[in-house]
């Protein structure tokens, strides 16, 4: 549970990202198919969640011991 704590805002992020990654693909999309990313629903997912994920963990704030 103290990992979970630690890392909230990672986690958070996760979640948005995967909600704007997917909701990414079913408004705008690729209409071809030749597009990697947003082709198919899971790969924009897991791209926004990862982006997602990576954006939010910079806001975390340093501990006493880390400075």
């Amino acid at each position: 549970m103290n990992y979970f704590l630690k890392n909230k805002f990672t986690f958070l992020g996760i979640g948005i990202g995967a909600i704007a990654g997917f909701a990414y693909y079913y408004y705008i999309g690729c209409s071809s198919g030749n597009c990697n990313i947003t082709s198919k629903p899971l790969n924009s997912t897991v791209y926004g969640s990862l982006m997602g994920g990576l954006l939010f963990s910079s806001f975390k704030r340093k501990s006493k011991d880390q400075k």
